[in-house]
């Protein structure tokens, strides 16, 4: 094993890559409604924010796909070698999104363009968690791993949270009006955190290029045990085919559900459903995350003297009970569920954006703001009027947004921490469970697939499926969390049957 001062520098590069790459994949789901408006017709805005959920997802779909190649890329060539090319590619999409012209533009192609980015940002973070996870864990002592890999769990988080406020700097930062300020983030500034990305990566590549190979994968080398063929001799194999779905139907999809509805469903629910002003949203969040942070590192550690099993198993079961409880509450405090009355008529902005003198067209675009007790709704359309006396209107964009204060905002934090508090309860011990799972030769290819599948394809998607099961019960706001629920519980009872408590060293 290494000596303290090397494992804390392993810990910090492997960290800090982590976070970034996470910072990297989250400014897409921290601003999917945004994203939805630029890279989608205006004409159905429920239609827009699902394809950009479903584009979300599709990131993580394409997560084992990359779990397999840099799995294999680790196994055989080494640890550090996969994630810092995972890096500098995930890093690259992840600026190139920031460059795309808008659906006004450049038409489907702009779509088209984000979906294959998400691809390739998708493939490069299927190789980040196997690599940092094992690397991190070839280098400490035995009894501690729980401790030391829960801080690459909690920068996972972190990525999230510096997505969060770098959005929120981002949008304050363009204009001292709150409103043109919005105006201006939604038309053009939300690039901003993406372009962001390519300082980040430059760094981390930095940083994780000085660390020396792991002494383990090292060692394997030496003595001639790395595995010719880490794929078949990882799945093509019995005994090791059971652990890696025990690992995904006993471990990662109920915690992928559990992260992914905690972390990323949460804002949709919340500017969405329970139509709550965005930088409240984020906000919100904000406080929570760090607030819930430290309980990442505890529940690892905690793991090391307990085992890790029963921690992540009551992470679910938690999850499972309260959410129709925490997420109504998170619909009816704000106070707007059922409210459809507008009133006060405060703002009206009409632009013509220009005329087309040989067709007689004249092009306007409206918004009109209505306040009433704390609730804000803008109105935006684009008309088409033609002097035929033909006037094509497109349906009116309709955004609805209320801001709380006092007490009732600290209790939506409250909730939204009880949630990231079960994501820590199960996110926590999973690396280090994981680990000890498989052998070494193959760890990184074991890992990374039963992971990213629990979380690239369950986990993922359950933004996009909570949001289309609301949009086909209108009637039931709550109606998407039976999608996470279900995966949860299916993995709370082969998890209870199935995994022991002190994981198998095979």
């Amino acid at each position: 094993m290494s000596r303290p001062k090397d494992i804390r520098k392993v810990i910090v590069a492997s960290s800090l890559g982590t976070l970034i790459e996470w910072y990297d994949f989250c400014i897409y789901g921290s601003l999917a409604t945004v994203l939805a408006s630029q890279f989608y017709p205006h004409s159905n805005p429920t239609a827009a924010l699902l394809s950009t959920l479903a584009t979300f997802a599709v990131g993580f779909i394409a997560r084992p796909f990359g779990a397999l190649v840099f799995g294999r890329l680790g196994d055989l060539a080494g640890r550090k070698h996969a994630f810092v090319l995972t890096m500098i590619i995930m890093g690259g999409s992840t600026c190139a999104i920031g460059l795309i012209p808008g659906y006004s533009q450049i038409g489907f192609a702009a779509p088209l363009l984000v979906l294959l980015l998400r691809v390739v940002q998708g493939l490069a973070l299927g190789g980040e968690f196997g690599g940092a996870a094992t690397f991190v864990a070839e280098h400490v002592p035995e009894g501690r791993l729980g401790l030391y890999t829960s801080w690459i769990q909690a920068t996972a988080t972190v990525g999230l949270l510096l997505s969060l406020g770098v959005i929120l700097l981002v949008q304050h930062g363009l204009d001292s009006d709150q409103a043109r300020s919005l105006e201006k983030f939604n038309a053009w500034g939300w690039r901003i955190p993406f372009l962001l990305s390519i300082v980040l990566v430059v760094f981390s590549v930095y940083v994780r290029r000085k660390l020396q190979e792991s002494p383990v994968f090292e060692r394997l080398k030496t003595e001639g045990r790395l595995s010719p063929n880490p794929l078949a001799e990882s799945f093509g194999r019995k005994t090791n085919l059971k652990f890696v779905l025990l690992a995904l139907f006993g471990a990662t999809m109920g915690q992928g559900v559990v992260f992914y509805a905690g972390q990323f469903y949460t804002q949709v629910f919340l500017q969405n459903t329970c139509q709550l002003d965005f930088d409240q949203t984020k906000s919100m969040l904000l406080v929570a995350i760090l607030v819930a942070l430290p309980f990442f590192i505890l529940f690892g550690a905690w793991s090391d003297k307990i085992g890790r099993k029963w921690i992540m198993l009551a992470g679910m079961l938690l999850a499972i009970v309260s959410y129709p409880f925490l997420f109504r509450g998170l619909l009816t405090i704000p106070g707007t569920q059922g409210r459809t009355e507008f009133t006060t008529q405060k703002e009206i902005v009409s632009t013509v954006t220009f005329i087309d003198k040989t067709k007689d067209i004249l092009h306007t675009s409206n918004t009109i703001s209505h306040y009433d007790g704390g609730l804000t709704v803008t109105q935006s359309s684009t008309d088409t009027i033609y002097a035929s006396g033909t006037t094509p209107v497109t349906k009116p964009v309709v955004t609805v947004s209320h801001k709380v204060s006092g007490a009732d905002y600290w209790k939506m934090v409250g909730i939204l921490f009880l949630l990231i508090f079960f994501i820590a309860m199960v996110y926590g011990p999973i690396a280090a469970f994981l680990v000890e799972l498989f052998p070494a030769h193959i760890r990184y290819t074991s890992i990374s697939l039963p992971y990213h599948i629990g979380n690239g394809i369950f986990g993922a998607l359950t933004p996009f499926v909570a949001t289309l099961l609301v949009a086909r019960q209108p009637g039931d706001p709550l109606a998407g969390l039976w999608y996470p629920m279900g995966v949860a519980a299916v993995c709370v009872i082969v998890g209870a049957i199935y995994i022991s408590n002190k994981t198998p060293t095979t």
